[in-house]
């Protein structure tokens, strides 16, 4: 008899961290992160300490205490003793920190199950941030179509449209029922096709239970969330307005949304103008032509890009001045000053954290700032009152124009109720009990509670 227990993504948004045992075979849905965990502990740059592993969250209950389950090193100056691997692997939705982050803690002799895609912006981010590290691990990867077989386990990746590529939903095979988990996705993606032929399979598969992400199920949100093509229009629109006034433009979105990255390029085209991104960005973008499936821009070679860098240490853009992974973009390089002459020639791409090169690009009251993010968690999120007063200080036209990465609860209910499940148990929500109002079979998981199934 197999079971399920929880112990992140519960009444909250990410952190997925989901124990599936069927006989002595024990195996976790994603380990990923929360968005606030430890918030009323840790906050902006107080945060738990690198150099004591796993010490910090144990104190504050952020962590399980698992044996077997965590790294020797991860463990030193706690209470916990360490034991050899009582886990036979990690199987990975997608990229994003909520699902992934905590992979750092993990014995390295528990192998880590991911799509090829995956493991590519995993590595990217691990290059390219001090944030990212997810430990030293085994790595097995999949694509659509393969089988994996972990003792009595047999798991089906298919690939989802989510705003990173490479995610993916499983259909979990046990011998005595079928589990379907989503991980996160949506139906109204450039590539929807590949979420309708995951649900269709699930359908297909009659689960006994299905692990459904719910993030927009209670969420009503201020802006509107369009479609990917919605985005694409919205972007056009201000391209046409744009040019006709001889005005910049200047944009922030998701780092890892490779269709909104190509909008934006596909914008740039049409509308005559050079696409500048980070170096990160560029780093990403180069990496990812390893996979043939996403067919993009080549940020070095490409004639449509120029890389932004920013003034560091000499001031004089020096190659000693940069990390060695930048220096391969120096010779695509574009500068506040260019980009202040002409102003009407670029679509320029600045997170928030890089505002303050607005200073030296200074553009003209009347440009475009485009925020093409999700909208914040709270209403009184500090970071967007601060994001106005640049704009407002700049003079700059705001627009919001963004594409969730999740199914709407129209779309779930929809999904759900075609699907039709044995038992449902709702996870990356802060809506779970919403379920029950549109399908009659639902459990809300408790952290750490075992659920047998029969």
């Amino acid at each position: 008899m197999g079971s399920l227990k929880f112990y992140g993504g519960i009444n909250e948004i990410g952190g997925n961290k989901i124990l599936l045992q069927e006989g002595d075979t024990k195996v976790w849905l994603d380990f990923g992160q929360s968005f606030n965990q430890g918030d009323q502990y840790f906050i902006n740059w107080l945060q738990p300490r690198k150099s004591e592993g796993l010490k910090d969250y144990f104190e504050f209950g952020l962590m399980p205490r698992i044996e077997g389950l965590y790294a020797e090193y991860m463990l030193k100056g706690t209470e916990m003793c360490y034991e050899e691997p009582l886990f036979q692997g990690v199987f990975i939705s997608h990229a994003h920190a909520d699902h992934v982050n905590h992979l750092k803690f993990v014995d390295p002799g528990i192998t880590v199950h991911l799509g090829e895609g995956t493991r590519f912006f995993m590595e990217a981010m691990e290059q390219t941030s001090s944030f990212s590290d997810y430990g030293f691990h085994m790595f097995s990867s999949f694509r659509t179509g393969d089988i994996i077989k972990v003792d009595s386990l047999e798991f089906e990746p298919i690939h989802v449209d989510h705003s990173i590529p490479a995610a993916y939903g499983y259909i979990i095979y046990t011998g005595e029922n079928t589990i379907a988990y989503t991980g996160d996705l949506r139906a109204h993606g450039p590539r929807h096709d590949m979420t309708m032929e995951y649900l269709e399979k699930v359908e297909e598969a009659k689960p006994d239970y299905m692990i459904c992400e719910g993030t927009r199920m209670a969420r009503v949100g201020r802006r509107k969330n369009l479609s990917e093509d919605g985005v694409a229009k919205g972007v056009a629109k201000i391209c046409v307005e744009a040019n006709r006034d001889g005005k910049m433009i200047v944009f922030t979105q998701p780092g890892r949304d490779m269709d909104r990255w190509r909008t934006f390029y596909e914008a740039a085209q049409e509308s005559n103008r050079i696409l500048v991104i980070h170096p990160k960005t560029a780093y990403l973008l180069h990496k990812l032509l390893d996979d043939k499936h996403l067919d993009l821009p080549n940020p070095i070679s490409n004639d449509r890009i120029r890389v932004y860098y920013k003034r560091k240490r000499s001031g004089t853009y020096s190659e000693k001045d940069y990390y060695g992974w930048e220096r391969s973009y120096l010779d695509n390089i574009i500068t506040s000053e260019e980009v202040k002459k002409d102003p009407a020639g670029y679509i320029v791409n600045l997170d928030f954290y890089s505002f303050a090169e607005l200073i030296d690009i200074h553009p003209e009251p009347g440009s475009h700032f485009i925020y093409s993010m999700s909208e914040p968690f709270t209403e009184e999120d500090l970071e967007e009152e601060v994001l106005h007063n640049w704009l407002n200080h700049f003079g700059l036209k705001y627009h919001q124009l963004h594409a969730s990465g999740h199914l709407s609860r129209q779309e779930l209910e929809k999904a759900i109720n075609r699907i039709e499940p044995g038992k449902l148990y709702p996870v990356h929500t802060t809506g779970a009990e919403k379920f029950k109002q549109i399908y009659s079979s639902v459990e809300v998981p408790e952290v750490g509670r075992e659920y047998r199934l029969n």
